[in-house]
């Protein structure tokens, strides 16, 4: 069961989420918050599984609290669900930590694809959204890293090569499904590899492989 709280500063908008959750069998709506105090609060309680945020909120906005929520529950993933197309807008929810990013004219088909997506470990970008923002995830990946910062000299070459994986978008299950391991493995992989980069997040990770030349020009 995956559990989900929604953070929406319109009520209308909340119970039209939770009655299109509650009808699938995976999907189980535990918490609701109409600003960003009350979401931070509800989440730092509950520990969902997913949380479906909204931009625009009273007190704290969907931003911020990405952040947040980022350092503070990393295991929580945070889909952004909102009016808001600007790329800009988009490349600081990612940055910030967020795993997908949908408007909130994507059908009911997509939102729920994209819950379970992020649960898997995935990430999921609105489709009209994705060219721009992997175009700026490669301008940042060509632009030299600081001195002293990571190598590929600091991981082990299992490391190395679910670095590569992350970098082609894939998922903690289809990691685990290519390297036969279980998610639980791939992800105590990760938090090593995060660590060890000084890291929080895919994103991060993603670049890091792009700068680190893992893949090909047609990777990422």
């Amino acid at each position: 069961m995956i559990r989900v709280v929604l953070a929406d500063d319109h009520t209308l908008m909340r119970e039209g989420l939770r009655h299109l959750l509650e009808l699938e069998p995976d999907l189980k709506v535990v918490g609701e918050a109409a600003d960003g105090p009350e979401a931070l609060r509800v989440i730092r309680q509950l520990s969902p599984d997913v949380v479906l945020l909204d931009i625009s909120m009273p007190q704290m906005d969907g931003l911020a609290l990405t952040r947040q929520l980022a350092e503070e529950l990393p295991q929580v993933a945070i889909i952004i669900l909102t009016m808001h197309r600007q790329h800009p807008q988009v490349l600081r929810a990612i940055k910030n930590g967020a795993r997908g990013y949908l408007l909130k004219s994507a059908s009911s088909q997509e939102l729920i694809r994209a819950i379970r997506t992020v649960h898997a470990g995935g990430a999921l970008i609105e489709p009209e959204l994705t060219g721009p923002v992997l175009a700026e995830l490669r301008r940042l990946s060509q632009q030299p890293g600081a001195p002293g910062a990571p190598t590929l000299n600091d991981l082990t070459e299992k490391e190395i090569e679910i670095i590569r994986y992350v970098a082609q978008g894939m998922s903690n299950r289809e990691i685990a499904a290519q390297l036969s391991y279980s998610e639980k493995t791939v992800k105590n992989y990760l938090s090593v590899i995060f660590q060890k980069l000084g890291i929080r997040d895919r994103t991060q990770a993603a670049i890091f492989g792009l700068r680190q030349g893992l893949l090909a020009d047609e990777g990422l």
